[in-house]
């Protein structure tokens, strides 16, 4: 049985979380507004509900469906009553209505059978429901260069401490692609969010320091829609396909 209240805990080698991550969420909304419908929102995980806190305030109808008790609990303390929160696994869960918009943000690397649960989310979209498929790239050029360093066996490799916070799969945007399809699912957009040189915990560092300011940011943004396949993050929207 996965210990999904072990897996979204820091290790003594490796933090779950980072700044960066606040900023590449600013960044994936930046980059789907275009192509946010209106209504019904649901969210499948939400960590500490950073970005549910995102989510609620353009979606008023917002339900959330997280597999770890105490993040329920952590993500509800900052975000009110007004979001729905579920505490399920999202093979396990009963969600009769039919949604507008569904977030799926840096989640389905953690799933043991992630096409199975793409093929449920599909029967959660509204016939003019969109999917919002975010996974973190196995590309980004960070990770390549940890490749050639000798960090990590090869760019799509699932190291002991991604594994150990959840991690099934490193995708690459081909492969979200393949997982997209086999969940029945039609592709309606792709891309990546933020060309991505530096690893987290550097980030994490210079965005202290005025090595790297705003315009920096804004630029690996603007580059990473030229190069969505060296992106921190890849994307696929898409929708019921019927």
């Amino acid at each position: 049985m996965r210990d999904f209240i072990h897996e979204s805990r820091d290790l003594d080698t490796h933090q779950y979380a980072y700044d960066f991550d606040h900023v590449l969420r600013q960044y994936m909304m930046r980059a789907f507004d275009p192509l946010l419908p209106t209504g019904k929102a649901l969210e499948l995980g939400c960590y500490k509900g950073a970005f549910t806190k995102i989510l609620a305030a353009q979606y008023p109808d917002l339900t959330v469906v997280e597999a770890a008790e105490n993040l329920i609990a952590q993500a509800s303390l900052q975000i009110g009553p007004e979001v729905n929160f579920i505490h399920s696994r999202f093979e396990e869960v009963d969600l009769q209505p039919e949604y507008d918009a569904i977030f799926f943000v840096h989640t389905l690397e953690h799933l043991d059978d992630p096409v199975a649960v793409l093929q449920q989310v599909r029967s959660w979209l509204s016939p003019k429901g969109r999917l919002f498929l975010v996974v973190p790239n196995a590309n980004a050029p960070s990770r390549q260069i940890a490749v050639k360093m000798g960090l990590i066996s090869h760019n799509s490799a699932v190291t002991g401490d991604e594994f150990e916070h959840g991690h099934r799969i490193t995708y690459t945007l081909d492969t979200l692609e393949r997982d997209a399809l086999g969940g029945g699912l039609n592709i309606i957009q792709r891309g990546g969010v933020f060309f991505k040189p530096f690893a987290n915990f550097q980030f994490d560092r210079l965005l202290k320091t005025d090595i790297i300011d705003q315009a920096y940011m804004d630029g690996c943004y603007a580059l990473g829609m030229q190069y969505p396949d060296l992106c921190a993050s890849i994307f696929v929207v898409c929708t019921r396909g019927d």
